[in-house]
């Protein structure tokens, strides 16, 4: 056995909440999820892309990027650049969307200056409860965010965060051990390697792990 079949939406058929977001993300546009990362679907509505994630509209062009193995928690929300207001000039209004002239003389630079660039979740993280990314976000490997953060900025490979704004409070393993983890990368594994050895990913020995076959 090698572990669930990926491209299945419910892999759990006791726990109905539970679903893969990959096979949501096929064929849409500016999305990319990773190989057994879930979200929890506790509201049951069934759409992560069209319902969490926020202002993601395909003619602005930021990507959203969720890597393999994530673990996204029920009402996470991530916050895309559609959402953004010019806020250069003396009023966030945006008065041009409501045209009737008011949409005469906007300049989109304006608009398109407070973007903030793609959102990029690592491999491996697990996003707590209604947690919400704002845009422009990198999260790297192995990361866990508390429940009801709000993350505004970057976070470090195994950074554990919390609050609002969302703060590193702590590195879950020493700077060499995770670069060790990076250079391993074991959720890049084929299936079959990952099930050998999933004691060693599951523990804390870096030397097992690197002796993985």
């Amino acid at each position: 056995m090698t572990g669930p079949d990926p491209d299945a939406l419910h892999p759990m058929p006791h726990a109905p909440a539970v679903t893969f977001l990959a096979p949501l993300a096929a064929g849409r546009e500016n999305v990319s999820a990773g190989r057994f990362s879930y979200w929890d679907d506790a509201a049951g509505h069934g759409d992560f892309f069209g319902r969490q994630v926020l202002y993601h509209y395909g003619f602005i062009g930021d990507r959203l990027e969720i890597g393999p193995f994530c673990a996204i928690a029920a009402e996470v929300q991530i916050v895309m650049n559609g959402g953004s207001h010019a806020m250069s000039g003396f009023s966030t209004f945006p008065f041009n969307i409501f045209g009737h002239g008011w949409e005469e003389g906007f300049d989109p630079e304006t608009w398109t200056a407070e973007h903030r660039g793609d959102t990029v979740i690592g491999p491996d993280v697990w996003i707590g409860r209604g947690a919400v990314l704002m845009p422009g976000v990198t999260i790297g490997a192995g990361a866990v965010i508390g429940a009801q953060a709000v993350v505004t900025g970057d976070l470090r490979p195994y950074a554990v965060a919390a609050g609002n704004p969302a703060r590193e409070i702590r590195r879950r393993f020493d700077d060499a051990t995770v670069e060790r983890l990076l250079a391993l990368a074991w959720w890049d594994w084929p299936a079959e390697k990952i099930t050998r050895n999933l004691n060693a990913i599951r523990g804390a020995d870096i030397e097992a792990l690197e002796a993985a076959t």
